[in-house]
């Protein structure tokens, strides 16, 4: 495993290259030196890269991931983290991190039998 001495590359630094080589969820938390059980990588794959995304967003638009590449790259480490544990101790639905899980329910709509019975007859 790969840890964050002995790679140097933040996904917001200069070498698109090796960025690209990323593909899984694996391949990133293997990049960044995070342990990780893969029964919970299995199961929640793409919530764990999406809320990674969703928070590299935010700190790029903070300004938080400016600075050398070290220190980029140990901040999208931590990030990826934050975002792997999350669905340790938790869920997909729990988490709701994409917008399918954050709609509301649909409204209940009561019908009674004399309507339904009434309809039925016409």
């Amino acid at each position: 495993m790969s840890t964050p001495d002995q790679r140097n590359l933040a996904l917001t630094g200069d070498d698109d290259d090796e960025a690209e080589e990323l593909v899984s969820a694996e391949d990133f938390l293997t990049h960044y030196g995070v342990s990780f059980d893969p029964a919970v990588v299995q199961v929640n794959r793409l919530h764990i890269l999406q809320r990674f995304h969703e928070s590299l967003a935010a700190a790029e638009a903070a300004g938080a991931l400016s600075g050398d590449a070290p220190a980029r790259y140990s901040h999208e480490a931590a990030l990826l983290r934050s975002a792997y544990e999350d669905f340790v101790h938790s869920d997909a639905l729990t988490e709701k991190v994409f917008r399918v899980f954050q709609r509301q329910p649909p409204a209940a709509v009561h019908v009674s039998v004399a309507e339904l019975l009434k309809s039925r007859s016409e």
